[in-house]
């Protein structure tokens, strides 16, 4: 009786039907682009530096023990937890203090003389220590950029209602690759007006060694 071979499989088309996924996963995947701390250098000037009142400057500084320390103008300044700091800081920047040519319209804070003008004279100072841990650096960044980003999210509605988005999300759709060219250009003029009105004027000074 003849021995019967078993029947073989034909694998000559396997190459190409995994080329034709290796081209379809690389089409249709996207991939997202990590991103550092955004921070933009302030260009150089020849001229003399402008005076900035000390209330105008929201000072904090993080020691090697991770502590937060808080200083604004007219206080001693003293220890706070970081879970305060975004209200703090958006106290500050929305405070509005400023009279005459430094009047601040779109502020709704207390309006205390003795803390910050408007949106564009307030700053936000940052020191740390070497020894500061990384993750207590991270959050101290994030907060800070938390309390930005919700006096924006405010100010894009109030002056875009009809978009149904906050600024985050118009940035967040202007930075997509997904999104038509068209749409970002429109997008960009809106995300422009905003942070020209709230600008984020975040100074980081060297870190202490002691």
């Amino acid at each position: 009786m003849a021995k019967r071979s078993a029947p073989e499989v034909n694998a000559g088309s396997m190459a190409d039907i995994a080329f034709l996924l290796l081209i379809f996963f690389l089409v249709t995947t996207t991939i997202e682009t990590d991103s550092g701390l955004n921070r933009k250098l302030p260009p150089i000037e020849e001229t003399e530096p402008p005076i900035i009142k000390q209330k105008n400057i929201f000072q904090l500084e993080v020691n090697r023990n991770n502590q937060l320390f808080l200083k604004a103008a007219g206080d001693e300044g003293s220890i706070i937890e970081l879970k305060d700091l975004r209200k703090l800081t958006v106290e500050f920047l929305d405070n509005g203090g400023g009279t005459g040519a430094d009047a601040c319209q779109n502020c709704q804070g207390k309006r205390n003389p003795q803390s910050s003008d408007n949106f564009q004279k307030a700053i936000i100072s940052l020191q740390n220590n070497r020894a500061t841990k990384y993750d207590t650096y991270i959050a101290v960044q994030n907060e800070i950029i938390a309390a930005y980003n919700e006096l924006r999210n405010r100010e894009f509605k109030k002056a875009f209602p009809t978009l149904g988005i906050n600024f985050v999300e118009a940035d967040k759709a202007y930075s997509d690759p997904r999104t038509t060219p068209k749409t970002k250009e429109k997008l960009k003029e809106k995300i422009e007006q905003i942070k020209l009105l709230v600008p984020q004027k975040f100074s980081e000074a060297e870190p202490k060694s002691n």
